[in-house]
Order: structure tokens, then sequence, then C-alpha cells
């Protein structure tokens, strides 16, 4: 790794020659064509043109997993091979812009008639060029301490119904959650900015009732207000939320894009709650698309503080492995001069019995598990939810199993007869 090139990692799956079509791309998303043009000297390829540093042949799969009519039209019938391709580009194509990084190790080549199938997998940036951009203002040291948690895993919930709640229904519940002992909570994605709770009146209302609890606790729980929207408005919401007393703001990142959150991200030091929802559409096919390795080290760059992985034997389709390396990934430093870190957010089908499965794979406890109905729909209610999941980590941390726990743990032992049934 040098400080002028940064690589990009991907799979591609091609019946064409490896090679070839890996120059391909490396042309096609830097000085080339599909032909040498007038003024593609020698030099300026020898100062702009992106570069193969390795193509790995995977070996040879039964039929095309994606259609081609470029390869249609040309009769090309062969099996496809996969493989492995990095490639090396000139840092100077792209200065500090990272629209234009996106569109250059991703774009067009999605796109190539050559390929049956092309998935980024990751992006190595040199430490002096990641310095230039936004990065992470409060990431896992910031939320800590925005949320006076020191220690042990942060506990959060999102508000349920995921929308039709008032602003004063909103209000009401955040008061409830902040009395059981949570220590975040979170918008649902769907819900920015309702008509029947419009951020103009449900932020001052939840704010207060986060300061009449913080009277009693001696701490202000974190709300992430989901403030998805145009540019503009975000950071009008941005401030309201700033001068309301909050500290958080959530954004759905895939909708917003990276310009809108690198706004955002420069107008507030507010914690930014980044959501994936709609990664699945970009991830779940295994040769197609962006892998959550390359998605993240770009989100980092727009200054994102917490990054959503799903959740650990939960209700959606990603495999606990990919969850597992997902959360390593935030927890990672991409730079040994900074702590780069984003806080890994678990979700989705959480409750008291996903926490031993999070617990071994977070491998410690800089982590936000957050529950919806795992709290809300306790048959016990809403502190009996939480009061379940601290339960179950306190077990975790003193080596103990869930089943032993829930003898000195009536919510414990609640949960687990109630959730265990439908998990």
């Amino acid at each position: 790794m040098t400080d002028t090139h940064f690589t990009a990692d991907y799979l591609i799956e091609t019946p064409l020659p490896l090679e070839k079509v890996a120059e391909i791309m490396a042309g096609e998303q830097s000085s080339g064509t599909f032909i040498r043009v007038e003024g593609e000297t020698d030099d300026l390829r020898a100062r702009a043109r992106a570069e193969v540093l390795e193509v790995v042949d995977l070996g040879e799969i039964g039929h095309p997993t994606l259609p081609s009519a470029w390869l249609i039209r040309r009769g090309i019938t062969t099996r496809p091979h996969r493989a492995t391709v990095s490639i090396r580009f000139p840092i100077d194509n792209i200065g500090v812009n990272l629209a234009a990084l996106a569109s250059t190790v991703a774009g067009n080549l999605y796109d190539l008639g050559e390929v049956t199938g092309l998935r980024l997998e990751n992006i190595t940036l040199p430490a002096s060029w990641r310095r230039r951009y936004l990065l992470p203002k409060q990431g896992i040291a910031g939320t800590r301490r925005l949320t006076g948690v020191s220690e042990g895993p942060m506990i959060g919930s999102i508000i349920k119904p995921n929308v039709g709640l008032t602003a004063e229904d909103t209000a009401g519940l955040v008061g409830r959650l902040c009395d059981a002992g949570v220590d975040f909570i979170k918008d649902d994605e769907i819900s920015a900015n309702p008509v029947h709770a419009p951020l103009s009146k449900r932020i001052p209302a939840v704010m207060a009732a986060v300061k009449r609890a913080e009277d009693r606790l001696g701490r202000r729980v974190m709300i992430a207000f989901n403030i998805t929207d145009e540019t503009d408005a975000m950071r009008r919401h941005a401030d309201l939320v700033s001068s309301e007393g909050g500290t958080c703001v959530m954004a759905n990142l895939n909708w917003c894009g990276f310009s809108a959150v690198e706004t955002l991200r420069r107008s507030t030091d507010l914690a930014l709650h980044g959501h994936r929802n709609g990664f699945g559409a970009l991830s779940r096919c295994d040769v197609l698309g962006i892998g959550f390795d390359a998605y993240q080290v770009l989100w980092r760059l727009a200054g994102v503080d917490h990054m959503h992985v799903h959740g650990l034997d939960g209700k959606f389709a990603q495999e606990n492995r990919e969850v597992i390396e997902s959360t390593a990934m935030c927890l990672s430093t991409l730079d040994d001069q900074s702590d780069d870190r984003v806080l890994p957010a678990f979700s989705s089908g959480q409750w008291a019995g996903t926490v031993p499965v999070t617990w071994k794979a977070a491998g410690g406890d800089d982590f936000l598990f957050m529950a919806g109905g795992g709290i809300m729909g306790h048959p016990s209610g809403p502190a009996a939810g939480i009061e379940s999941i601290r339960a179950a980590f306190h077990a975790m941390k003193n080596g103990k199993t869930l089943e032993d726990a829930a003898d000195t743990s009536e919510p414990l032992r609640k949960a687990l007869e109630f959730f265990g049934k439908a998990a």
C-alpha cells in the first residue's frame, strides 16, 4: 500500500478469459473505454490507468448466474468461471470525493457485458488519504460518553408500533422505556416525518420526556430520531434535535446517499446512527452487489458512528457467520493512528435468548443490542423485557447458562418461556 493508490477487491463471473476481463474492468473505471481513443497517450495511461494486481481463478460453474445480452449477441455459451480480482487505482483520479470513489470502485462495472456476475468485496485505503475524509465523529467512545454507559453492552429498543403513534403517544412510550432502564431508543426506519407525528412536534415532546426521566435517573437516554429526508430538511431536523438537547439522529443510508450523509455529518456533532435497510438488495446474491466489508469502509468515510449488522439467530436472511464477520469489521480500526471504529448495532428479532450467541460473537461489550418486540412484547412489560436482557448478559459475563440465571431472575424465566416458543 502506497500513499498514491488504493485497491479494490472483487468477485467476478465470466465465460471469457479472466485476465482479459480484469483488464477491461481496470480500463473502464479509469482512463479507458472499449477502444483506445485520441488523447489516451502512454503518459496519460501511466498516470491515470488502474492496474490489475491479481486474478485468482476459483473454477468453473455450471451456468451463468445473470444473463448478458452482450454475450448472447455474440453467441458465447462457454461455461463461466468465477475469480477474485484485485485492482489498484490512482488516488489522483478521485481527490477527496466519496461519491466519485464509490462510482470508481463500482459504477458501470455491474453493467459490463463481459460478466455474468460481479461483486465488490473490499476496499483498502492508505491512512493518509482516509484521514482527509470526515470519519466517525462520536464512534464508540463518544456514544458511551453521551449515554453515560461506561461499561457493558448498551441496551436499546425501537419505537413500536412502527408507525401510527402520535407525537404524544411516542413521548409517553419513550418515558416508560427510560424509566425501565433502557440506554438507547430509536425510531423505526419507516417512521421519519409522518403526518400523525411530525418531527417538529415529536422531537420536543420526546426530549421533554427524556429530560424528565433524566431528573430521576441521573443520565440522558440517547434517542436516535429518524430524520431521513432530503439534505436541507435533514439538517433542519438535526438542528432541532440539538436545540432540544438530543444526542443522536438516524438516517436510512441507502436512500439518503453518501452526499446527504456527508453534508449532515459536517453540520452536526450529534451521533449519527446509520441504518442499512435495503442492504439486502445490494448483498444477498453471492455474485452481485457489494459485501459489507466494502460497504462499511465507504460509510465510515461519510462519518457514520453506528452501523447496523442485523442480529444473530434473528428474523432476517443473513447467516450468523455474516453477522459475526460484519461485527468484527465495525470493531476493527482501519487506521492505527486513530480510533475510527463504529458501534455495531444488533437488531431484528432480538431478545434475551439471542444474548449468548451475541456475547460470543462480539468478543467484548462494545456493541448496541436492540430489541423491539423482545422488550415491548415481554409478558410482564417493557421493564421486565429490559431486565431479562440485562440478566442474560450478566449470566454470560459470569459464565452461567440462561437456564441457571433464570432461577434467580423472573423476567428472564418468563422471557425464555414466552419468546422461546416462537424462536
